[in-house]
């Protein structure tokens, strides 16, 4: 199974759609389609098929520039609606003429072409759809890239973007074969099944083709909210909350190159060094850098010991280049450590940590709470705090009243009035939420969000390890070193759990805690035979994992982990790759806004 089959589909897509509006034409972009669109097709590809100029389309332009035919690739939003109408009436008005074509990803919606037409600019658009939907990143990564599902669902209760999950799964099935065996995790990914079902008895394919991938969960966001909240121990993890990494590119400027100049760098697995540090907990990181520095140091002295013209000539052709290659990479690689651990020394990251896992065991907590006050007295990063606050409400199950009241106001003293309407949000999604009180509870409808079950979970999945048990960071045997040893993600500790047993027997208690397990298998798993004992249908082994609202790089490492000890092929899908900082960057009010 080649995910690169999806690229090749959505490039022949994109160069029919170029080539149906002939000559040249100028093409404006939704801000955060630029980088998917690039990993898709490229500017070469793009000025081979017509295209002149590229626009970035944003609030308050009012025209632009260009020629005859404008092609717009947006995102079916009221607001980007009224952007473009802006466009067509000032330039109209102007006495401009040109031909527009709004191009929708990854589907036209009836509410934006409402828009168009009380705008009055309808009858000047001609519309069309671009099903820009699950792109691979990596060779076991695809990802929607959709970061406002997790607001726009969990929060907003709008299910729009269920129709985009269910797509993107009935077309990777059509490409590469139905998948037999699937489980949902989370009423989210039970609905998004159930439209998946419903979308193929409307387009029931004539021949069904071999299937390539054997199972399939979907897992909803918020049946793991804790994972998000917890600091990023992985290089992988840590380099996105550092620098940010936008569909795998990430930009390192002069405090990594050591120069003037900015490096951007592909970060997948085509990148042999990064490849085998992006997984390891990053303590253990510079050791490995070092180890292959030595290496790279052993080969490069090679040419003190080459004798003819042949081999000097050999060694130039097939080492040298590669060499230097591979020395720039390991430079970047190191310079980007060093500053990761430059700003962990500016912030009091040792007892962050120490807070952390404590919240996670459950312990000390009138200490945790002292130090939660004290990070408001000292005005630290709002997101830090929050994180700390959400960290503490979820494994407590809420906070006391007295306890909400206290902190919830220390924290608008501290960063604006404005946030009264951020805890809002925190309480309806269930991060941040009051106790209930004699079994009664401050019950304000669906408004009030999901209740946290940490506790019953982590005693029914030992999520975190027993006191005095110490996980091997270096070699790790249990998924939880992506948190050095404090916890482990609820929704790949559940992923493990089913692979291991072939059935959800046993877990019913469990998915209740977690807002519903269910599965449909089609196809029992072949036993093993003969002595290497393979399984007899290889197809079983490989297995998509889909997350509504978004998957850390935290997780992603765990996945890969289980990948490695159960022998599986595990790819994993999601509408965004998220962290903290993006959830409650979303979720907290902006002042002035």
């Amino acid at each position: 199974m080649d995910l690169q089959e999806l690229s090749k589909l959505l490039k022949t897509q994109l160069a029919h759609l170029l080539v149906s509006i002939p000559e040249s034409k100028d093409l404006v972009l939704d801000a955060d389609l630029t980088k998917p669109l690039d990993r898709v097709a490229g500017i070469s590809f793009l000025k081979e098929h017509g295209v002149d100029k590229i626009f970035k389309l944003e609030a308050g332009q009012k025209a632009l520039p260009g020629c005859g035919q404008r092609v717009y690739l947006v995102h079916p939003k009221m607001t980007t609606m009224k952007y473009i109408a802006d466009h067509i009436k000032t330039e109209r008005g102007k006495g401009e003429r040109r031909a527009y074509k709004i191009v929708f990803v990854p589907r036209r919606l009836h509410i934006c072409e409402k828009i168009l037409e009380s705008e009055g600019v309808m009858g000047y658009v001609t519309l069309d759809e671009f099903p820009l939907e699950l792109f691979p990143l990596d060779t076991d990564l695809l990802s929607l890239e959709t970061p406002d599902f997790f607001k726009s669902f969990y929060l907003e209760n709008d299910t729009t973007y269920l129709h985009t999950v269910a797509s993107s799964l009935v077309n990777l099935q059509r490409l590469f074969g139905k998948i037999p065996n699937v489980y949902t995790i989370g009423k989210g990914a039970k609905m998004t099944y159930e439209l998946m079902q419903s979308m193929f008895e409307a387009h029931v394919d004539r021949k069904e083709s071999k299937f390539h991938v054997g199972q399939l969960f979907i897992v909803d966001r918020d049946v793991d909210l804790i994972s998000p909240m917890c600091s990023a121990m992985t290089y992988e993890a840590l380099l996105d909350e550092t620098f940010g990494i936008e569909c795998c590119m990430i930009n390192f400027d002069s405090s990594v190159t050591g120069d003037n100049k900015d490096t951007k760098l592909l970060l997948t697995s085509q990148d042999e060094i990064y490849s085998q540090i992006r997984d390891r907990h990053f303590a253990h990181v510079f050791s490995y850098l070092s180890a292959k520095a030595k290496d790279l140091q052993a080969i490069y002295s090679k040419k003190n010991n080459l004798k003819t013209v042949g081999d000097m000539k050999e060694y130039v052709a097939n080492e040298l280049r590669v060499l230097k290659h591979q020395q720039k990479l390991l430079a970047t690689h190191i310079g980007a450590c060093e500053v990761i651990m430059k700003t962990k020394n500016k912030s009091d990251f040792e007892s962050f940590i120490r807070t952390e896992h404590s919240l996670l065991e459950g312990t000390d907590t009138k200490e945790n709470l002292n130090y939660i006050e004290e990070c408001l007295q000292k005005q630290f990063s709002p997101t830090l705090t929050l994180r700390l606050m959400c960290l503490l409400s979820l494994t407590q199950e809420g906070l006391s009243a007295r306890d909400y009241k206290n902190l919830t106001t220390q924290f608008l003293h501290s960063h604006g009035f404005e946030h009264l309407v951020t805890f809002l949000s925190l309480k309806r999604l269930g991060l941040l939420t009051v106790q209930e009180v004699g079994g009664v509870g401050n019950r304000a409808g669906p408004s009030l969000g999901k209740k946290s079950n940490y506790r019953m979970l982590n005693r029914r999945l030992a999520l975190v390890p027993k006191q005095g048990e110490e996980t091997d960071l270096k070699t790790p045997t249990d998924m939880s070193y992506i948190f050095s040893g404090a916890y482990t993600p609820i929704s790949c500790k559940l992923i493990e759990q089913i692979l291991t047993r072939d059935t959800l027997v046993g877990l019913e208690e469990v998915g209740r805690l977690c807002g519903g397990l269910f599965s449909d298998i089609k196809q029992k798993k072949q036993p093993a035979s003969g002595r290497s004992g393979a399984p007899t249908d290889p197809v079983m082994k490989v297995a998509l994992v889909y997350f509504l609202g978004g998957c850390t790089y935290s997780e992603i490492s765990a996945l890969r982990f289980i990948s490695r000890q159960l022998g599986v092929r595990i790819i994993v899908a999601t509408t965004a790759i998220v962290s903290s900082q993006s959830l409650l960057g979303d979720i907290m009010e902006k002042s002035g806004r």
